[in-house]
């Protein structure tokens, strides 16, 4: 059985879609017209993988009850070299 190509892979094909107005112009001015469909992909390719990220985030809350905000704070604390009374302090 043949599987679809992850995203990122695989030829690409062009498609349509559908953009307001300001948000063309928006793209054109930020990317140039040959950059937008670069652009587009990367923001694309993002989405998808915060959508994963969502996903198995629900799947461990769903497995193993709800995250301890007070652990997360404490690792965000340590992850940004902030000391403990620093992060008592925030």
């Amino acid at each position: 059985m043949a599987t679809s190509p992850a995203p990122g892979e695989g030829p690409v094909r062009p498609v349509s879609v559908s953009l307001h107005e300001g948000t063309i112009a928006a793209l054109k001015e930020r990317t140039g017209k040959r950059g937008m469909s670069a652009y587009v992909e990367s923001l694309i390719q993002r989405q998808l993988e915060r959508d994963r990220l969502r996903e198995l985030i629900e799947d461990a809350e769903a497995a193993h009850g709800p995250v301890d905000q007070s652990a997360v704070d404490a690792k965000r604390a340590i992850l940004r070299g902030e000391t403990a009374s620093s992060a008592d302090a925030a």
